[in-house]
């Protein structure tokens, strides 16, 4: 039989059994589709943070505690290193003469509560320049200021989330909340923002760094954010910082000064380590697929075992037959990689539709490989059914009952 001739009987064959055909297909679609569904989730987060690292700003260096390889990861401060203190990063901004700011930041939990409401959020202390930095604007109100952290002034920045399940839709400007066991004046409210570096800045309060400490009780610091002069002036930077710091930990460099550059680098090997983890996860299911059409292949290969026997006995060779097995193999396979596709790429623009904290992005190359891969599939767990097929004797298979 000629190769048109092939598929015109494979498909005919596939069209007797509708219903046991299309269930074959579902775990192939389903298999592609999410190959291209957590790769596009990994894609999406990639190019979100390469957006907002490069919205950062290349004059910005941030100081974490723990001296950490490049290659194996960003470390962002735990109890088991040294501790980098609101001190050192005041020190750090006299002294340096290349940097404009160094902001210490402090990250942590808390209730908030308001009037019976309440809820748990992100509490990050800040000074004045912080905002400025991270491109962060505040649309009702004011930030928080020098005068604020220099006198421990207990009030705070909501984001946007916090102020409508917390204080809804009254005036929130003035009104008094209670954060942890202190109480704190409402003096801003963030514009809305949504997700930067990691927090979703609407579901964030600021407060003074000073404030803070006092919150936690605590005298460590998550990070320092420091802003360069301009890009040209990092590396004479990141100098200086290393200099003061190493002198105030007995000569001993026990924190990581990371770059634009060294903190898109890290994101990109973590990243990309996430999306071969989900692509990963993905395949089996394409793989479990796989199995399903060989079982039902062999099936179909018993149930057809006179039909075997009458074309071997009318004068088709091994090679028809295990073509012609084969290629319902494939058939199967390749409809339900279209299906895939089309599965996927609707669930990748469904998600970020309706949850749009959760970026997407469909890359060319995850459509074009989970398709070919279905295609693989189809021919490797088509091969032994279809050679089972072809390795019948006409006169036992003719005798079959």
């Amino acid at each position: 039989m000629d190769v048109i001739e092939t598929i015109s009987v494979a498909k005919d064959s596939l069209f007797v059994n509708k219903i046991r055909s299309a269930l074959t297909m579902i775990g192939i679609i389903i298999g592609v589709g999410a190959v291209i569904l957590l790769v596009s989730i990994g894609e999406g987060a990639r190019r979100e943070i390469y957006k907002e690292l490069g919205e950062l700003g290349s004059n910005i260096l941030i100081v974490v505690p723990g001296k950490t390889s490049k290659e194996g990861g960003m470390h962002m401060g735990t109890s088991a290193v040294r501790k980098i203190t609101y001190d050192e990063a005041r020190f750090i901004e006299k002294r340096a003469k290349n940097i404009i700011h160094a902001v210490p930041v402090i990250v942590g939990t808390s209730w908030i509560k308001y009037r019976g409401k309440s809820r748990d959020t992100y509490i990050v202390g800040v000074t004045d320049p912080y905002f400025d930095i991270r491109n962060l604007k505040i649309e009702i109100g004011r930030g928080i200021n020098a005068s604020d952290v220099d006198s421990r002034q207990k009030v705070c920045v909501l984001g946007r989330t916090v102020k409508k399940e917390v204080i809804g839709d009254s005036n929130p400007l003035g009104a008094v909340v209670s954060i942890g066991d202190t109480k704190y004046r409402v003096i801003g409210i963030m514009a809305p923002k949504g997700m930067a570096l990691g927090f979703d800045i609407d579901d964030v309060v600021f407060i003074p760094t000073t404030s803070a400490l006092e919150l936690f009780d605590t005298d460590r610091l998550f990070n320092i954010t420091v802003k360069v002069r301009s890009a040209e002036f990092v590396d004479e930077a990141k100098k200086e910082i290393r200099g003061i710091l190493i002198r105030r930990h007995a000569n001993k460099e026990d924190f990581t000064i990371l770059s634009q550059d060294e903190m898109i680098a890290v994101m990109g090997k973590i990243l990309n380590i996430m999306t071969a983890v989900l692509a990963g996860i993905a395949t089996i299911s394409l793989i479990v697929g796989g199995i399903g059409i060989m079982n039902i292949m062999l099936v179909s290969v018993k149930e057809r075992t006179r039909e075997i026997g009458i074309r071997k006995a009318i004068g088709a060779k091994n090679m028809d037959i295990l073509l012609q097995f084969l290629a319902e193999s494939v058939i199967l396979s390749v409809i339900g990689g279209v299906g895939g596709i089309i599965l996927g790429i609707a669930l990748s623009v469904g998600l970020h539709y309706f949850f749009d904290f959760l970026p997407t992005h469909i890359t060319w190359w995850s459509v074009v490989i989970a398709f070919l891969f279905s295609g693989i599939i189809g021919v490797f767990f088509g091969v032994y059914p279809a050679r089972k097929a072809a390795l019948y004797d006409p006169i036992v298979a003719l005798r079959y009952e």
